[in-house]
């Protein structure tokens, strides 16, 4: 029977420390600097020289933050609900479904996933525009969506067909309709991989950077991760602000995890069984 002897429990444990030091150091910097009224001149220096929250002031009523935060939310909200709506029934159809092509639809999705996003800026923005759907938040929108979208149906269409169909079929002679067996039956067992799913459409919709930054040319419509760039000057850089402002970008993100961290564990545990 092998036994951990203390020398190598205490490498161990050094060795998870120096992981945990060098993973939540950026974090601890960032917000420490949103906090410290000296940021701006604050060196190398590990602890901050003080506590303020005039960053924050600043951030909120003269760099008009929180009208960008809303302007993510709107977005990631409406790219969540959608791509959890289609991809779910788009997952049904290519599980359960027999057609012509289903084979090459579904390798069709899984290479539009793996295109490049920066290869996709210009045929957007030239549709986009063409749709009169520049500087537009329903735009954005639509465009986080179809980057969301291949990633959900290959996801979830795992989740559907693990499901069995004897389940289904049982509904049915209970005398269930099919939007009832899928209230019913199928819709609480794939939550867990729809919860994964969401996560993911909300992790796109809300940090990216560059679809928003080319297609919005309106400062009131810009997202939080472009009105942070307005705090970087051409000879200068307001790092407090620009710290107060990842610090509240990040916030809404940690806390919808925490909200969904039980089910994202399941969703992507039994993926994997699965």
């Amino acid at each position: 029977m092998n036994r951990t002897t203390p020398q190598r429990r205490f490498g161990l444990a050094v060795a998870v420390a120096a992981l945990l030091v060098f993973t939540l150091f950026p974090v601890y910097w960032m917000v420490s600097s949103a906090f410290d009224p000296g940021a701006d001149h604050r060196g190398a220096a590990v602890l901050p020289q003080g506590f303020t929250l005039d960053h924050f002031r600043h951030v909120l009523d003269t760099g008009e933050f929180g009208r960008y935060l809303r302007n993510s939310a709107l977005v990631g909200l409406g790219t969540v609900l959608l791509s959890g709506l289609l991809a779910l029934f788009a997952a049904v159809a290519v599980a359960r479904f027999r057609f012509r092509l289903r084979t090459k639809v579904l390798v069709m999705i899984l290479v539009v996933q793996m295109v490049p996003l920066e290869a996709l800026v210009i045929p957007l923005f030239l549709q986009m525009r063409d749709l009169q759907l520049l500087n537009s938040l329903l735009g954005l929108t639509i465009v986080y969506l179809a980057f969301s979208l291949p990633f959900a149906i290959w996801t979830l269409r795992g989740f559907v067909a693990a499901v069995p169909e004897e389940l289904e079929e049982a509904a049915y002679l209970d005398g269930c309709g099919w939007w009832r067996m899928f209230r019913s039956v199928l819709l609480p067992l794939v939550a867990p991989g729809l919860v994964a799913t969401s996560v993911f459409a909300f992790i796109v919709a809300w940090n990216e950077f560059v679809f928003a930054f080319v297609f919005l040319q309106d400062d009131a419509k810009y997202t939080a991760a472009v009105g942070l760039h307005r705090f970087f000057g051409q000879y200068s850089t307001d790092w407090g602000a620009v710290m107060a402002g990842s610090t509240l970008i990040t916030l809404p993100v940690l806390v919808f995890f925490v909200l969904v961290q039980r089910r994202l564990a399941a969703g992507l545990a039994a993926g994997a069984i699965k």
